[in-house]
């Protein structure tokens, strides 16, 4: 128990360089949350569902995390700082780091369908401050979501999403990540926004080059049927 439990402090402190002892680490909100779901989770498990919401809410004002009893959580999960959304069917991987103010939102339950509604996270993701992963889908291992990026669709393993709605960097999917990316979010020049804008605007452009390109072709090709 004691040495899970360094582990996990050990593995915080590699991805956090601010706090100066595991100690200090035990005083971080996103430690305390996963501690209490893991308590809220058992409950929930054991059918003993409003134990587990009252777990749940002690939880969630002490720590400003709110994240449901249902929700299934690996190893090594990090919350840094805080103000946490995690819906009921979540599942998250291990080593997952969400940074603050970050939602893990279900689709709407008017069409009668429990189910599955909130996102899967795999192993090793990033999820940068601000961004909302929204709906069933997967944000596959590896895969960082930037600051503020709005995510309604499957995230292939090792890419980097930007935008609303979030789309691919210059960096893509299937790529192995080169170490550990703060927020989810590139800051070198490559990644630089002005410089994606850019090679958006070039695809676009390239877009619709080819749709008249076929479009002149088409007409010529009429012409001639009528000559």
């Amino acid at each position: 128990m004691m040495e899970r439990l360094i582990a996990y402090l050990d593995s915080i402190k590699v991805r956090d360089p601010a706090p100066r002892s595991r100690l200090e680490i035990l005083t971080y909100p996103g430690v305390w949350a996963l501690a209490w779901h893991r308590v809220a989770h058992r409950l929930y498990k054991a059918k003993l569902f409003f134990l587990a919401r009252l777990v749940n809410h002690f939880s969630r004002a002490w720590t400003a995390i709110d994240i449901h009893p249902g929700a299934t959580i690996g190893r090594n999960f990090f919350i840094d700082h805080g103000f946490v959304v995690i819906g009921e069917t979540a599942e998250i991987g291990d080593n997952v780091t969400i940074y603050q103010c970050v939602t893990l939102g279900g689709t709407s339950p008017d069409n009668g369908i429990a189910g599955k509604r909130h996102p899967t996270i795999c192993d090793g993701a990033i999820i940068g401050s601000g961004a909302q992963v929204l709906g069933p889908i997967t944000v596959g291992a590896g895969a960082r979501i930037g600051a503020n990026a709005v995510v309604t669709r499957d995230v292939p393993e090792g890419a980097v999403m930007v935008g609303i709605p979030a789309r691919a960097t210059m960096v893509e999917g299937g790529q192995k990540p080169q170490g550990f990316l703060a927020y989810g979010t590139p800051c070198s020049e490559m990644f630089d926004p002005q410089t994606q804008k850019v090679e958006l605007l070039r695809c676009e452009l390239e877009t619709m080059r080819k749709r008249l390109d076929a479009l002149l072709a088409e007409n010529h090709g009429d012409l001639r049927d009528r000559a």
